[in-house]
């Protein structure tokens, strides 16, 4: 659990623009915490922001404050089982450089009186019937929890104190925590309105005055709020069996997977005089960066280590294509591990012990490809294929990423087929956010805005977890996420499908088809090889470094993700007033063979905008299709309408980036967090291995 993470003067400015509560209370009731209490309320209003002023009197106005943290990286099912840390102060000490960490216990308090003569532990508060411990107390317990074996700063090289301020007493006031008899410790310290002095200056003294962003990211990673992308971490992986570190619900519904195939399946061990007749179907549902993927190839590599039969299928030719490429896999080694949708229309005999389906909510009614012969054409539904080619069949889906018409991977059609067999049907939904930051206000505001939730559109509220701008040009747009790439992010342009889309021609040539005013750019290219300039094929765009410059759509963007990713709305969806208006566009003959233009501006592609699709179904496509494109940054996304009113609509809601600090540049990662791009080659199995050898390293090096 966190709710925020900002610099202490941009807190202020967010309490400036009356945001800072309200984003609070959304964030406590999305952990489960229900309506937050006047008490609550008032304590992110008074005591947060007296907090932030001192340090920006102390001139510590860069000291990032995480607000309302957990205090371990393990979940439990429950909210708030080990307490929260009201604020943790992060930045670098002034003198070593290193790591520097203040714990801070936020009190509210006017006066005390000590429950025993004989002791400091307990006190009486003047509004609070029973007794309740000394403020260092607690803050024993959550540097024990932050500093130990489940804490973030476990194994680190650090600074990490605490201390209690009551802004509102004096000390005489609250003599009885001050007294000689109090607690001690480095986490001990009580401040309040007569020691306010003292407190600015060891605020000097545990923080330098310079800008070090990277300290709080740190904190983040190791608090596994920053995940490492799905693509990156099969790379890092080099192919090896231990890939993700599932988490929370993730870890429940992977060890009930693994559960039932011991239930279910037969030992893997000796052939069954009787195969066992059951089936089992795991539906798990979540939205975008919630770690279905991570779930799937973690389960694909555990039961593939217990000997079972298993497959990794998937409807995305670029999630597949973008693994083959990377990961190093072999072309044998990558046939026996991954599928797609369309490889079952003939079942194996005997069937795998487990099919693992991702992005499920792209199968389709039957498997048809024109580029397959008659008997491998599907005369059945997909879905049926699926669970014919197996005994246990897990499904990811997200019904917020049906983006063509035929899409049918819906919760309730895979039950239907699943109980026609008689097989039994577990549901799980997963809604930890480990995308876009871990900032699911981020995926709020994004489904809000696009209609895709029942909520109003609202104002973003930077929350220092995921960052987002709006800009008036494509140029704009480029240089922003080119600079990034250029320091070593990955970045991808991506556009609502609104151009016509030219194969290369003769010589293998790219015409440019997006063309806004005299910003012209071309599609990913529609090839199985590279083309004349080098740009990749469409299947391995998302990962090569030489596709950053042309622009991808949904169905080549769906599934991976990077850490910037520019956004450009077109015609398609633009806003009128006071709602959202769906269009269908036409082309036109250009003037060079076998290119088009836009004759009529709208979406120009050809499964959506038939139409033999009525209006809902259409709005919903596209819809659907800016929510995949919206999702796929892990830090920053840069959005660009072509539209002259749409554009006006977004800056209102996003405002104006003017808080110093929130823009997430490469440079303020951490240099030990940056991960190398990778435009893979194939590797054997023994160099993938030998490759793990060498890249560990010891995290009591970083600070």
């Amino acid at each position: 659990m966190l709710l925020l993470r900002l610099a202490a003067r941009d807190l202020l400015a967010l309490h400036a623009r009356r945001r800072l509560v309200p984003h609070l209370a959304a964030r406590w009731v999305h952990f489960g915490r229900g309506e937050s209490s006047d008490g609550e309320r008032s304590a992110w209003a008074r005591s947060l922001v007296s907090l932030a002023e001192d340090l920006v009197a102390a001139e510590r106005g860069n000291v990032e404050m995480i607000v309302e943290c957990s205090p371990t990286v393990e979940e439990s099912e429950g909210p708030g089982t080990d307490g929260q840390i009201d604020v943790v102060l992060v930045g670098r000490h002034p003198a070593e450089g290193t790591l520097s960490v203040q714990l801070v216990e936020l009190k509210q308090w006017s006066a005390v009186t000590r429950v025993e003569a004989a002791t400091a532990d307990l006190v009486y508060v003047d509004g609070i019937d029973d007794p309740v411990k000394h403020p260092a107390l607690q803050l024993s317990e959550y540097h024990t929890l932050f500093t130990g074996p489940t804490g973030p700063l476990n194994g680190l090289q650090f600074e990490c104190g605490g201390f209690a301020y009551l802004h509102n007493a004096t000390n005489e006031s609250v003599r009885p925590l001050l007294g000689v008899d109090a607690p001690t410790g480095p986490y001990a310290h009580t401040y309040t309105s007569d020691t306010r002095a003292r407190l600015l200056s060891d605020l000097q003294r545990h923080f330098t005055a310079e800008d070090d962003y990277s300290s709080a990211e740190y904190i983040l990673h190791r608090m596994n709020l920053r995940n490492t992308p799905l693509l990156e971490a099969m790379v890092n992986s080099c192919g090896e069996d231990t890939v993700f570190t599932l988490r929370g619900r993730q870890r429940k519904v992977a060890d009930d997977v693994l559960d039932a195939s011991e239930l279910i399946l037969d030992s893997p061990d000796r052939a069954a005089i009787v195969p066992r007749p059951q089936r089992a179907v795991f539906l798990i549902s979540g939205g975008p960066g919630t770690g279905k993927s991570a779930v799937g190839l973690q389960l694909r590599a555990d039961l593939e280590a217990a000997g079972r039969t298993v497959k990794y299928a998937s409807g995305s030719r670029a999630f597949n294509a973008a693994i083959k490429e990377n990961v190093g896999y072999t072309a044998a080694e990558f046939r026996e591990r991954f599928a797609y949708f369309s490889s079952f229309v003939n079942a194996p005999s005997p069937p795998l012990d487990v099919l693992i389906c991702d992005e499920a909510h792209r199968l389709r009614d039957k498997t048809t490809n024109y580029r397959l012969p008659a008997e491998k054409q599907g005369t059945k539904p997909q879905v049926d294929e699926l669970l014919d080619a197996s005994r246990l069949t897990v499904f990811f889906l997200d019904a917020g990423q049906t983006v063509r018409p035929h899409d049918v991977g819906t919760v309730e059609h895979i039950e239907d087929a699943a109980r026609r067999r008689d097989a039994l049907v577990r549901r799980y939904h997963l809604t930890e956010q480990y995308r876009c930051g871990g900032s699911d206000a981020y995926l709020r505001w994004v489904r809000a805005l696009l209609g895709v939730s029942t909520q109003e559109p609202h104002d973003w509220v930077p929350d220092g977890l995921m960052h987002i701008e709006v800009v008036d040009t494509p140029d704009e747009m480029e240089h922003i996420v080119r600079t990034e790439f250029e320091a070593g992010a990955t970045a991808r342009m991506v556009a609502g499908y609104c151009w016509p889309w030219s194969k290369p021609d003769e010589n293998k040539n790219l015409e440019k088809d997006v063309r806004i005013g005299g910003w012209h750019r071309p599609w990913n290219a529609s090839s199985e090889s590279f083309c004349a300039n080098g740009e990749p094929p469409s299947r391995i765009w998302p990962v090569h470094d030489a596709g950053i410059g042309q622009v991808g759509c949904v169905y080549t963007a769906q599934g991976l993700e990077w850490d910037w990713c520019g956004v450009i709305m077109g015609d398609d969806m633009v806003w009128r007033t006071d709602r959202w208006v769906f269009r269908r566009g036409k082309q036109r003959k250009g003037l060079a063979a076998g290119v088009m233009r836009v004759a009529k501006p709208g979406s120009l592609d050809p499964k959506v905008r038939t139409s033999t699709l009525d209006d809902d179904e259409f709005a919903r496509c596209v819809r659907h299709a800016y929510h995949v494109l919206l999702t796929r940054a892990s830090r920053a996304t840069v959005l660009y309408s072509t539209d002259e009113e749409t554009r006006r609509h977004l800056r209102k809601l996003v405002g104006k980036t003017d808080v110093q600090g929130l823009r997430p540049t490469q440079s303020t990662i951490p240099p030990e967090l940056r991960i190398a791009r990778h435009s893979g080659a194939a590797r054997s199995r023994r160099a993938r291995r030998a490759q793990s050898k060498a890249k560990r390293k010891n995290d009591m090096m970083l600070f």
